[in-house]
């Protein structure tokens, strides 16, 4: 047997962090305003509060059809990593 782990081992090691503390490393306030939980681990944000945060010199990445890896690497694992990456960049807050 190989030393790679089921989708379910996965899971089950995991500790999910509640979805305010998430927020929080984004700047993200704990306010009603600002997003609507959808239980313990899943938000919202709503649209008033993203509309406050627009910005002139954003940018938007778009990460269109793409075909998954054998290993499951799709658009959601680009997104995420993308983000991860660029949140590292000094000045990038």
């Amino acid at each position: 047997m190989s030393g790679v782990k089921s989708d379910i081992e996965i899971a089950r090691a995991a500790k999910m962090k509640l979805i305010k503390d998430v927020l929080a490393t984004f700047g993200v306030p704990d306010e009603t305003f600002a997003f609507s939980p959808m239980g313990r681990h899943i938000a919202k944000l709503n649209i008033e509060y993203i509309d406050k945060l627009k910005e002139k010199n954003s940018n938007l990445i778009l990460v269109t059809a793409i075909t998954p890896t054998p290993a499951g690497e799709g658009k959601t694992t680009t997104s995420v990593g993308l983000c991860d990456g660029l949140s590292g960049i000094p000045g990038s807050e």
